[in-house]
C-alpha cells in the first residue's frame, strides 16, 4: 500500500502501523487523548501539540509519544517530525507539582509495563508511576485511587507489587498509603504495614481463591485492580456497621 498525490491527508498512525513513512506537503491527521487533530505542519513542537490539543498551559501537562507501541516524553521544545518519526499517537499527563516547590515533578517510569497494562492506567484517568524498590522489587503506583465511603480517607496511594514471572505468574494483595481505617473503629484483619518507595504502607492481605485462580493469557492489571475495590467492599459485607453504609 502506498499514497497517491490524491491523498492531502495523511494520518500518521495508519502509516506507523503500515510501515509507512509520511510524504511531504500534506496535511496530517494525529491524536492526542484519543481525539483528532489536522495540521498543515510537518514537524511541530511538543508545546504546540498540547496547546492545539487545548492543554495550556502546557507546562501543567506531560506529552506522551507512542512509536513502535512503546511510549516516550516528548519536552515542550523537542520537535516531532511526521514525515521521518513514525509516530502513532499522542496523551498526555497532569504534570503534579513537587510539595511547595515551583519546578514540576514527572511521574517515573523506573520500568517498562506491557502494552495491555500501561492502555489500562492510562484508561483510568490518574496518575501512576512504575517504581524500582529494595531487593530488585517493582512496583507499580496509582495516585489517587478512590476509597468508597466508610474508610478514614477518600482516596489513597495503592501500591502494586510486579511480581516475577507476571503475566504467567499472579498479581496479589494490594498497599496503601496512608493506612486505611474504618470510621465506625471496627479492626480490619490482616493487615501489616510495610515500606514501599520510602514511605509508611499499609498490606493488605487478600488473595484469588482456588475458585477464583489466576488465568494465564487472560488476566492482568485490568482484571487485578477490581480486586482492590472489591476488597474493600467485602469488609464492610463481612462486618456489617450499622453506623456506616457503603457508598
Amino acid at each position: 500500500m502506498s499514497f497517491t498525490i490524491e491523498d492531502l491527508i495523511i494520518d500518521i498512525e495508519w502509516a506507523a502501523l503500515n510501515g509507512i513513512l509520511p510524504p511531504k506537503g500534506r496535511k496530517y491527521r494525529y491524536k492526542v487523548d484519543g481525539v483528532e487533530y489536522i495540521t498543515d505542519k510537518e514537524h511541530l513542537t511538543g508545546r504546540e501539540i498540547l496547546t492545539n490539543a487545548g492543554k495550556v498551559p502546557p507546562e501543567k501537562f506531560i506529552l506522551r509519544e507512542r512509536i513502535h507501541g512503546k511510549w516516550h516524553t516528548v519536552e515542550l521544545d523537542q520537535t516531532v517530525h511526521f514525515t521521518k518519526d513514525a509516530v502513532e499517537k499522542f496523551k498526555t499527563l497532569p504534570n503534579d507539582q513537587t510539595d511547595g516547590e515551583s519546578n514540576a515533578k514527572s511521574p517515573r517510569r523506573d520500568f517498562a509495563l506491557l502494552e495491555e497494562d500501561e492502555e489500562f492506567l492510562e484508561s483510568l484517568g490518574m496518575v501512576w508511576e512504575t517504581v524500582n524498590g529494595d531487593n530488585k522489587s517493582q512496583w507499580i503506583l496509582i495516585h489517587g485511587f478512590p476509597v468508597m465511603k466508610g474508610y478514614n480517607v477518600d482516596a489513597a496511594l495503592m501500591a502494586i507489587n510486579m511480581l516475577p514471572g507476571y503475566p504467567t505468574s499472579q498479581l496479589d494483595m494490594v498497599y496503601f498509603h496512608p493506612a486505611l481505617s474504618r470510621t465506625d473503629n471496627q479492626a480490619i484483619p490482616n493487615l501489616s504495614p510495610v515500606k514501599i518507595d520510602e514511605k509508611d504502607f499499609q498490606q493488605w492481605s487478600r488473595h484469588r481463591t482456588a475458585e477464583n485462580a489466576w488465568r494465564p493469557g487472560i488476566d492482568n492489571l485490568s482484571t487485578h485492580y477490581p480486586l482492590a475495590e472489591q476488597w474493600l467492599l467485602n469488609e464492610f459485607i463481612k462486618r456489617p456497621s450499622h453506623a456506616t453504609v457503603p457508598a
